[in-house]
């Protein structure tokens, strides 16, 4: 515990080191990169940017296309903690040479055109590796724009080379920050105890994707909705027992008292319409009229919503028990998958494109192919589709991660739980640290 402890304290002591006027650093990766030590020295080849679509994504197949586009590599594998490890320490070496400089929010860029603020970007850029030195002169133009699409691929915005004010303020956190962010992933992972099979599933929670992973590659990218910064989704690791086909949906009891209550105190007639059914201790239907709708008490009895387009689950349910009862599906508000911010469900994880993730799942079961599946939800019938192999899937929640190409990425934290965590840890290490020097509690740090 102790050597965790360590490493995570030793990567902030050396970014909190003094400036030094040297800020040249060497990268590596695509789509943007980790900086490299200054033992790594050599500057590698860069990929080409990620392409912008040329429509936008508006199906569940075109949408689930672009993100496995992006790229093949897993956002969690056997190597994410040791690579998140690295790259923390080269953020750590990038912070002690100066960090990078800080865009002007009113700075303007035009392609062709020759701007005031040009430079500044160009070091920026060539600073967190989306930017090779071979490429560092001239005004805003093709090369910065490829650059500018790399840096907002790996912070998980549009690539649309545009300075965005989004794309700004994302270049405008600190290295110090940045570092954090890696410091708290690397402490999540450190206590995960995930049995990593040949296929599996992870949902990144604040990246808001799903992938499907076998022989460790992404052969599957899904968008995915998850809980509103109220109601978070938990990290977890399971296992995919089975598919639902047409599910009912069985209200969980916080919801029936805080809203489904809500709803009927205003609309007498709001079950009804909803197609949902109020049942007893035994599943037997009881008269709603009958029941308590003033939400002041627990509920005693259950809310079930009938299959059909109207369910809140949608089409496809993805059972992995838990002791969370959270569980992934289809939803009936498909239109929400397009928007960019994507955590608006009670906790579940809403999955766009699911028959496609459904039929990945059972693809060791010839009998349910994706035209047998789509057959089955259209006759209407509920049923549950038992796996033949239990598939691994991990909800996870990283900030920030490295993939195996040298890809650094970052997102939002949504739920605010990085510092929560970090200062969490160092109260610990510091129990620990004064625990060993003391005669009475030396024995709980052997």
């Amino acid at each position: 515990m102790l050597m965790r402890h360590a490493v995570i304290v030793a990567v902030g002591l050396f970014a909190s080191g003094p400036a030094l006027a040297d800020t040249e650093s060497q990268t590596t990766g695509q789509a943007g990169t980790k900086p490299a030590t200054a033992a790594q020295g050599a500057t590698p080849a860069h990929p080409a940017p990620p392409k912008a679509a040329s429509t936008p994504a508006s199906t569940p197949e075109s949408r689930s296309a672009a993100a496995l586009a992006l790229s093949h590599e897993p956002t969690f594998d056997e190597g994410s903690a040791q690579r998140i490890r690295d790259a923390a320490l080269s953020y750590a070496d990038l912070a002690v040479r100066g960090g990078w400089p800080t865009i002007p929010t009113d700075a303007k860029f035009a392609l062709g055109t020759q701007g005031a603020h040009d430079e500044l970007l160009r070091q920026r850029l060539i600073m967190s590796g989306d930017l090779t030195h071979d490429k560092g002169s001239g005004g805003f133009n093709q090369n910065l724009v490829d650059a500018v699409k790399r840096f907002q691929a790996r912070h998980g915005l549009a690539a649309t080379g545009t300075m965005t004010p989004r794309t700004i303020a994302e270049m405008n956190v600190s290295v110090h920050k940045r570092i954090r962010q890696l410091e708290a992933s690397l402490e999540r992972l450190q206590h995960m105890n995930f049995a990593f099979g040949q296929r599996y599933v992870v949902v990144n929670i604040p990246a808001t994707f799903a992938e499907a992973i076998e022989n460790d590659v992404v052969v599957r990218r899904y968008r995915v909705i998850v809980g509103k910064t109220e109601k978070p989704s938990p990290t977890l690791t399971a296992d995919i027992t089975s598919v639902v086909l047409n599910p009912t949906w069985t209200v969980p009891a916080s919801i029936a008292k805080a809203e489904i209550s809500a709803h009927m105190r205003k609309d007498p007639s709001y079950l009804s319409r909803m197609h949902m059914e109020v049942l007893d201790a035994h599943d037997r239907p009881i008269d709603p009229h009958s029941v308590d709708w003033s939400g002041t008490h627990t509920p005693n009895f259950t809310v079930r919503q009938q299959n059909g387009t109207w369910n809140a689950l949608g089409a496809v349910k993805i059972d992995m028990p838990n002791s969370y009862s959270v569980y992934m599906h289809d939803t009936n508000q498909r239109n929400l998958f397009s928007n960019d911010y994507r955590f608006d469900s009670h906790g579940c994880s809403r999955v766009d494109n699911v028959r496609d993730l459904a039929a990945w799942l059972l693809k060791d079961q010839p009998q349910w192919s994706r035209a047998a599946i789509d057959a089955a939800i259209a006759g209407g019938q509920h049923q549950e589709v038992r796996v033949s192999k239990k598939v691994p899937v991990a909800w996870i929640y990283l900030t920030a991660w490295m993939t195996k190409d040298q890809t650094v990425q970052f997102r939002n934290d949504a739920y605010n739980q990085d510092e929560q965590l970090l200062e969490a840890t160092a109260e610990e290490a510091a129990f620990f640290s004064n625990a060993a020097n003391h005669p009475l509690s030396a024995h709980m740090v052997q």
